[in-house]
């Protein structure tokens, strides 16, 4: 149904909560599953065709998976750049080595292996990219480095979109807002009331989920989407559509 049956499909972070999400649909829609993760030993269980293992802070292990991934399968008809991490909340966190190492992580090194990967896709006339952003690229919402980082993949997304358009590639990005993952499971066993203070933030009154992310990117991925290239698809349950707790205290008085 949509047209990725048998396609090759490599998705970064693949261990991690919306990475594992990635993993189940991209298989359920008959794609072969390409996952890279750095380390053996992922977060989330996960079942792709094939594990590939490299560290986005190691530019030479960066080359030589993109090697491994086009001698093992030729060039994925989708690439998915999905890894990206961040601890640095706020201005008063940040360091010059937390400031290098975040852009390395979630800037440098995801365009190091799209550029690895590229050559291949463009020899092919052929391809789709998605890029996990983050509603960080697009409002302040902390994590300063990661913020910049993100909004660095919106542009470098509109660069492949427009420069390689007439090569047959597309390359479109999401940004999830605050995801439901495991990873929020300790935070809110410490603070139990963390979690009606984020889900009022959203006009849904809720996050979104790992696969409501994992769904719009399997739309941007696939033919479905054929006419899109170069846009920004937030999935953030409207946290980039306004900011609920101001109407509440402005204009209806509510504290």
């Amino acid at each position: 149904m949509t047209g990725l049956k048998g396609k090759r499909v490599v998705i970064t972070g693949a261990g991690g909560g919306i990475g594992s999400a990635l993993v189940e649909a991209f298989a359920q829609a008959g794609a072969t599953v390409i996952a890279c993760d750095q380390d053996v030993r992922t977060a989330e269980p996960i079942a792709p065709d094939h594990l590939e293992v490299f560290d986005l802070l190691d530019p030479a292990s960066i080359g030589k998976a993109a090697e491994n991934i086009v001698a093992k399968f030729g060039a994925p008809d989708c690439l998915i750049n999905n890894a990206g991490w961040t601890r640095a909340e706020l201005m008063e966190d940040l360091t010059a080595d937390v400031i290098t190492r975040e852009l390395q992580l979630n800037l440098s090194g995801v365009m190091h292996f799209t550029q690895s990967l590229l050559p291949s896709m463009l020899a092919r006339k052929v391809g789709s990219i998605v890029f996990v952003s983050s509603v960080n690229a697009l409002l302040h919402f902390g994590n300063p480095v990661y913020a910049a980082a993100k909004s660095g993949i919106e542009a470098y997304s509109r660069a492949i979109a427009v420069e390689y358009g007439a090569h047959g590639i597309r390359s479109n990005s999401i940004c999830p807002g605050s995801t439901r993952t495991h990873a929020w499971d300790h935070r809110l066993e410490a603070e139990p009331l963390l979690l009606p203070r984020v889900t009022r933030l959203y006009p849904l009154q809720r996050m979104v989920t790992p696969e409501e992310v994992a769904n719009a990117v399997l739309f941007l991925a696939s033919p479905l989407s054929s006419g899109i290239t170069g846009v920004t698809l937030p999935v953030d349950a409207g946290a980039t559509a306004g900011f609920l707790p101001f109407i509440d205290t402005v204009l209806k008085g509510i504290s």
